[in-house]
Parts: C-alpha cells; structure tokens; sequence
C-alpha cells in the first residue's frame, strides 16, 4: 500500500466517508485557539462564494488536512485541527437550525446530508442510532474543555455564558445559521449545500506519524506550527492517573506563562535541558534534534519523575537571566550586576551554544553559597573563549565539541577546562577584520563593559554610534580630505562605540565638537571620555589610536581569562 493517499474531497464526503471511524484529534496537538474573528472570516468567505460562485463550476478551497492511520483504524490529525473543529461546530448549528424548523422533504434531506457528517449511523436505516458516536474525539492533553466540544457535537447545545472557544464559536455559527434563516429565507438552504457540496479539502491521508509529521514539516499552511514541546507535553501527561493528569495541567499552564515572560518558548528550555542531561551522561556525541533525543526508548526520558520539576527551575532561571527579575528568596542564588555584563555581551554573541553552559551550571550550582562569584567567572572565561574563538574561526563547528566537553566539565566539578592558545599577535591584526561582521557589536559592548569606570549595566537596547558620522558635509570637518579619504576609517573599531538608543537619535549626524556634548550626558563610560576629548575635530589619527586601546583592551581580557 502506498505511504500517503492525496484526494480532493468536498465536506460532505470527507466526513460521511468515515462511517464509524473517526477523526482524532491527539494528544500532542495544542488546544482549540480559533476565535470568533477566525470564525467570522470563514462564515463571510463561504457567504459571500454562495452569493457569487456557488451556481458555477468552482469550488471553495479550505486548505489541507494531514492525518495517519493509528492502530484503530481512525485518521489521527497532524495538521487541520483547528479547521476540522471549526467546520465541525458549523455544521452542528446548521443540523441544530434544521430541528428547529418544520420538517419537509428539503428540511429531511439536509438533515439527511449533514447527519453522517457529525454521527455514525444506522447502516441500514441510514438514521441516527446514538448521538453520542460523533465522528472526531479530541485527546489534547491538559485541555478541560474536551468534554465540552464532545457535548456540544452530541446535543446540540452550549452554554451561553461559557467562555471556552468552542461555545463562543459554536454559539457564533448558531447565531449566524439563525439570522442568515431570517433575512434570507429563500437562500438558507443553499448556503448549507455549498458548504457540504462546494467547499473542498485536500486530506494527505498517510500511513504512519512518521511520514505525517515529515508532510506539515514541509507545508506551508496557515495553521500554527506543531512544536515538539506539544508532543513532550502530550507524552509527560501521560504518565499520571487522572488525579495527577489535573494537576500536571496547572503546572504546565505555569510553565508555559513563566516562558512567555522569560522571552523563550517552550522548545527552547526544553533544549537547554537536553545539554543538562547529556552532561550529566558525559555525551559528547553529535547533538541530534530535539524531538528525536527526548523520543528515544519510547521517550524514557520524559518519564523521569524530576524532570517537569527541574524543567520549570531551569524556566525561571532564564525568567531571572533575560529580564534582570531577581530569583525569589528560596532559589538560593543570586545574579550579580558583574555577571549580568558578560550576559549582556554573550546576548548579542552570534550564536545561543554559551546558553547550554549556563543551564548546566545553574542545575548543578543552584542553592550554593559561591553561585553568584562562581556564575559569574564562568561567564567571563566562557566570553573570552567564545569571542576569541570567534576571531580565529567564525563558525558555529568550531566551538561545538568545546561547549559540549565544558558542560561536562562543569557538571563533574565545576571547572572550565578548555585551553585555548591563541595568538596575540594574529588576533590584533584580525580583529580589524570584524569591525562590519556579526561580532562586531558584541565586541564594542564588551570592550563598554571593560572600562572600569563602567560600573552599572548598559541598557539592553543601546546602538552603535559613528563619531565621525557616515554622512557629512566636509566643510565641517577638519583634517579630512574628502569622502573617500574617510571611507576607509568610518566603520573601524576606533571610530564606533556603544552608545544610549534615545541619545545617539538626537546626536545624529553632527561634527565631533558639537556631538560631544551630547556625550556628556551619557551613563556609558566609553562615551563620557569621548565628550572630555582634549580636541574638537575628530579624524584618522584619533581613530587610530583609539582602535589601538580598543585592540589591548580586549586582547588583555583574553589572555587574562584564558590563562587562568
């Protein structure tokens, strides 16, 4: 048999087609988000395809839907969740519509037409035997509100005052279906069959989760991506009797929003962890996806019982790291302004990998009485390493296996153990290479940072100001010849350096002299002894003998952590 089974079908048939068989909705899948905005787009889009096109051979494409045969025979949805239960509650207050009207032979064949569409029925009568038999379940774990779309589905009703999306939307499609009834009595019943006849879906129908999940990796859809932290959550739920289901329930709520301040998703802590516990396993290994290390041994992983616990510490440790909130008292650390400098500077580092040694370090270190001075000299060696290794080879390879043997290193006892030799020499005519590159604005912060009248921290959001400006008028400006005598000089280290957002934007383009007293008012220490310099014109030779200063500075600060 072939993988996957591609065919276009309208709505009637692709849910009568599935005569007691179901569509199921997963576990892993996210909850019902569609809200009436949503709702109200699809009612008006199909209304208005009855009024214009519904008479012609053209149909009204709803997208696709990606589902696999599980082992009871039922099409599993991969992709078209939200779709697939918003039609559903359409097509529930269209029937709940025709109850309600006086039956005759168009009223029973509608009836007839929408019944196998929300029910199993009677194969022989071809009637309704038990509304209960509806023809999608939904298993999304840690959603309360299941029940309800099942209720809803089987009589027909929903609580006015509820404010779950599913009798929002439901009691939106009654009220719709009511009031199209009214003003257009004549034109209802079309309505209904454009919607089973006219509307079509493109269903991918595959063999195995596998292949589905690898078909809406690869498509385009306007539905919300599926993360693998779904499917962890899913696979975790699973592993508690229905006592413990409810309370895991809250729990992953409070995960979720503690990741929702902290600016990272929930894939993202989840990834984190992963270098904790291969720390902790001494793997060195080739990292693989993130799905892929927590599924193997049927996902064993996810069954640790401290793992949700330490997921949520490692949550708040990044709330704590990328928001500058203080831990709560009973976390047992603490995060010094010093430490908070090298955090800002790796935050603009090119790439996320010096992320996995702080979390390794904060699960082992958490609750000592050296984790603010300890955290903190970590972070200084791990920015000097990382930001020479930078210079010498500016790839993301090249400091994978380092990073990965420190988390280790760290782990077993609390050591940096990477020895990187680097070349002095070679590293002060090469960092001039990366005054335009994707170093270049963390090695300006650092270098604000290194200053040691720098004592507070540097705001988040700060640019990179050019002292002399990038565009000019050489009238003002002495000691230069022309534009092309500046072009060379413009983005070199000693012509840039980091400066307040709202202040750069009023200094603009303007001579050095004048600028410089804008710089006065300036809390970055770099900028503050610009705005003493002892001249008002600014050209080469000054630029020169800054990037000098800019060089030793950061050079020093190498040699210094490295050899520690």
């Amino acid at each position: 048999m072939a993988e996957l089974h591609v065919s276009k079908k309208t709505i009637g048939k692709l849910f009568s087609e599935m005569q007691n068989k179901k569509f199921v909705i997963p576990d892993f899948q996210r909850p019902y988000k569609w809200d009436i905005e949503k709702c109200e787009t699809l009612w008006n889009d199909i209304e208005n395809f009855t009024i214009t096109e519904a008479t012609t051979e053209a149909d009204y494409f709803l997208g696709t839907i990606v589902s696999y045969i599980n082992n009871e025979g039922n099409q599993e949805i991969i992709d078209g969740q939200q779709r697939i239960t918003s039609l559903l509650l359409m097509l529930r207050a269209f029937y709940r519509k025709l109850e309600d009207m006086v039956e005759d032979d168009d009223v029973i064949g509608l009836k007839n037409q929408l019944a196998p569409c929300i029910w199993d029925i009677n194969p022989i009568s071809q009637k309704i035997s038990d509304k209960t038999k509806i023809r999608v379940i939904s298993l999304v774990a840690a959603e309360e509100d299941n029940d309800t779309f099942h209720k809803i589905l089987e009589t027909g009703n929903s609580n006015k005052n509820a404010l779950d999306n599913y009798s929002t939307n439901y009691s939106f499609f009654k009220s719709q279906c009511d009031d199209y009834a009214t003003k257009n009595p004549m034109k209802w019943k079309q309505l209904c069959i454009t919607i089973l006849q006219k509307c079509v879906i493109l269903p991918i129908e595959c063999l195995t989760q596998e292949t589905a999940l690898t078909i809406f990796s690869t498509l385009n859809d306007r539905g919300m991506p599926l993360a693998d932290s779904d499917i962890f959550k899913a696979q975790i739920y699973k592993n508690f009797n229905t006592e413990k289901q409810k309370e895991f329930t809250n729990i992953w709520k409070e995960l979720t929003q503690v990741c929702k301040r902290a600016h990272i998703s929930l894939d993202d802590v989840f990834r984190y962890y992963t270098h904790v516990l291969r720390a902790r396993n001494s793997d060195k290994s080739k990292e693989v996806g993130l799905r892929s290390f927590y599924a193997e041994n049927n996902y064993e992983r996810l069954r640790d019982g401290n793992l949700i616990n330490e997921i949520i510490s490692l949550a708040n440790f990044w709330l704590c790291l990328n928001t500058g909130d203080e831990p709560n008292e009973e976390d047992g650390y603490t995060v010094s302004t010093e430490a908070r400098k090298y955090l800002h500077c790796l935050s603009c580092y090119p790439n996320e990998y010096w992320k996995y040694v702080a979390s390794v370090f904060y699960m082992k270190n958490r609750g000592s009485k050296t984790f603010e001075n300890d955290f903190s000299s970590i972070l200084k060696k791990l920015t000097a390493f990382l930001f020479a290794k930078f210079i010498e080879k500016p790839t993301v390879n090249a400091v994978k296996d380092d990073i990965f043997a420190t988390c280790i290193s760290i782990h077993n006892n609390n050591e940096f153990q990477i020895k990187f030799t680097f070349n002095e020499k070679q590293t002060f005519d090469r960092i001039g290479y990366y005054s335009s590159s994707r170093l270049s604005r963390a090695l300006l912060l650092l270098d604000a940072y290194l200053n040691i009248n720098q004592k507070s921290l540097i705001p988040e959001r700060f640019d990179i100001e050019h002292i002399f400006p990038k565009k000019w008028q050489n009238t003002n400006y002495n000691g230069w010849i022309n534009n092309n005598d500046a072009q060379d000089y413009i983005d070199r280290f000693g012509n840039k350096v980091a400066f307040e957002k709202k202040l750069n934007i009023q200094a603009g383009n303007g001579y050095f002299g004048i600028k410089k007293k804008k710089y006065n008012s300036s809390g970055i220490a770099n900028v503050l002894e610009l705005s003493n310099y002892h001249k008002d014109d600014w050209n080469k030779e000054d630029i020169e003998k800054r990037e000098n200063l800019f060089k030793e500075r950061v050079i020093n600060f190498f040699k210094e952590e490295m050899q520690k």
